[in-house]
């Protein structure tokens, strides 16, 4: 599928197991709703942490829909939703709408599905599309910087990158701020506290082929462990890897 609207469309009533791949050319956005009470405190947190937190767009209490969803609603255009009561993940749905009260505030943030698009477009294989698998996802020792309520550590994404084309990968994605930038770490997963990359705490387990090094992203997950870690009474993330497809174009978040 390659038009946000038939992604959108589609997993309204469908399984994804992610949308990595789809709608290629098209920015996909991680989503954190939360009650007006916990929105100036977040928004507050993803300005001090641009690096995994960066806002692309914010839905106010009561709006459903958007520029980037027109026609849509994101409270049912998402494959698969988390909601999570006071830190616990509780519920695992394909329709938020029962628990999207009137005064939840929707951030949508970058997604580095965003720049596989480039990645590939320069002849750096993305593993996890090739292989149609989610993108193996973990918590890290890299601590974020707090805000109000929120405080946590920051979750990475992690893909094998030939030795030869790090410096390349680097270079293109640096040029995408809004959907992570560059890495945030090249090499030994045990130096930013990734025990065992087979075992990742979201998405599918990975593998660095010989001649590759795991190349770690910053990814938008992290506010999912915020919210395990500071418990607000009440959140709805997307599924990690199951993003919403928005009809932004990713060369509108490409720098010079």
């Amino acid at each position: 599928m390659q038009a946000p609207e038939q992604v959108r469309e589609y997993a309204r009533s469908h399984d994804m197991a992610t949308t990595a791949g789809h709608a290629r050319g098209f920015m996909q956005a991680n989503l954190l709703a939360v009650p007006q009470e916990y929105a100036f405190d977040f928004l507050l947190f993803a300005q001090r942490n641009p690096k995994p937190c960066p806002i692309v767009g914010v839905l106010e209490a009561g709006q459903y829909t958007s520029e980037l969803l027109p026609g849509g609603d994101i409270r049912t255009d998402i494959p698969a939703y988390r909601v999570f009561e006071n830190g616990e993940h509780t519920a695992t749905l394909a329709d938020a709408t029962p628990y999207y009260t009137p005064d939840m505030v929707s951030f949508l943030i970058g997604c580095s599905f965003t720049f596989e698009t480039a990645l590939q477009d320069n002849g750096i294989e993305v593993a996890h599309i090739a292989q149609q698998r989610n993108v193996p996802m973990f918590k890290t020792t890299i601590p974020t910087t707090p805000a109000g309520i929120f405080s946590g550590p920051m979750v990475v994404s992690m893909r094998p990158i030939p030795a030869a084309q790090v410096s390349d990968a680097v270079r293109i994605t640096s040029r995408y701020p809004s959907v992570h930038g560059a890495p945030v770490h090249v090499g030994d997963p045990a130096a930013i506290g990734i025990e065992d990359l087979s075992r990742p705490d979201f998405g599918d387990p990975g593998e660095v082929p010989e001649g590759c090094l795991p190349v770690f992203w910053a990814c938008g997950v992290t506010p999912q462990a915020i919210v395990m870690e500071s418990k607000p009474r009440l959140a709805i993330t997307h599924a990690p890897g199951q993003m919403l497809v928005t009809n932004a174009r990713d060369q509108d978040f490409l720098i010079p």
